[in-house]
């Protein structure tokens, strides 16, 4: 099958990080599909604000139901009955970690990708700010995308915009996009599902809100100087 190399496939969960990759592979390829999961996940409002959100950017989104990837080991994330960790324990990944998840995610949509004559996959991904999660990583990426391609015979690139870059290097980037206000707003980031702000203390919530207080603050101070050197 011959790959398009002016179509990119974005795993697109609706929050903050894939939603600034959306805009990001808008700006880097002539068209842009998004792939949306349910895994059982209890923030599940996400795939809703997906849908709108890639409607709202005029790409193709679909959505796959794959709930097996979050009934097979206890995490907060989709089991009701668990405390969510507020911090990452000492020496061991938080519960909020669901096993398999970007393995699962990232594999699923270079199938569906390559049915469709696409080899670009764009991920939201950190190392910068992985928070205990081993597959954020960067080595996880580069030896899945080595495997996707022995599996299938294929030459897919695995894109991670946000690799290197922590979350207020993100906000910066989303603000560069012009879609700021979008990503604000209307993604849903919290491991509570609430949208936007989100409800202040999850991991996921502080993580975000920390990155955007110091990039307002940081941008804010840019433009006092610009002001102040203007003749």
């Amino acid at each position: 099958m011959t790959m398009n190399k002016e179509t990119a496939l974005v795993v697109f969960s609706g929050g903050q990080d894939s939603t600034t990759c959306l805009f990001w592979a808008k700006k880097h390829f002539k068209k842009v599909v998004a792939l949306s999961f349910v895994y059982g996940q209890k923030h599940v409002k996400e795939v809703e604000l997906a849908k709108a959100i890639a409607s709202r950017a005029g790409v193709d989104w679909d959505c796959m139901d794959v709930s097996f990837v979050g009934s097979l080991g206890r995490n907060s994330l989709t089991d009701s009955t668990m405390q969510m960790d507020e911090e990452k324990p000492e020496g061991s990944c938080p519960n909020t970690f669901v096993p398999g998840r970007n393995l699962f995610f990232i594999s699923i949509a270079a199938v569906y990708a390559r049915e469709r004559g696409v080899n670009h996959i764009v991920t939201g991904v950190s190392q910068t700010d992985f928070s205990g999660y081993p597959d954020c990583r960067d080595a996880f990426i580069k030896s899945l995308n080595v495997t996707l391609n022995l599996a299938m015979d294929e030459q897919f690139v695995l894109h991670t915009p946000l690799m290197w870059i922590d979350k207020c290097q993100t906000w910066a980037l989303a603000d560069e996009l012009g879609v700021l206000d979008l990503v604000r707003h209307d993604t849903l980031t919290c491991y509570n599902g609430v949208q936007g702000d989100g409800c202040g203390h999850c991991p996921a919530c502080k993580l975000r809100n920390e990155g955007l207080h110091k990039y307002l603050a940081e941008k804010e101070c840019k433009l006092h100087v610009e002001e102040n050197i203007e003749p």
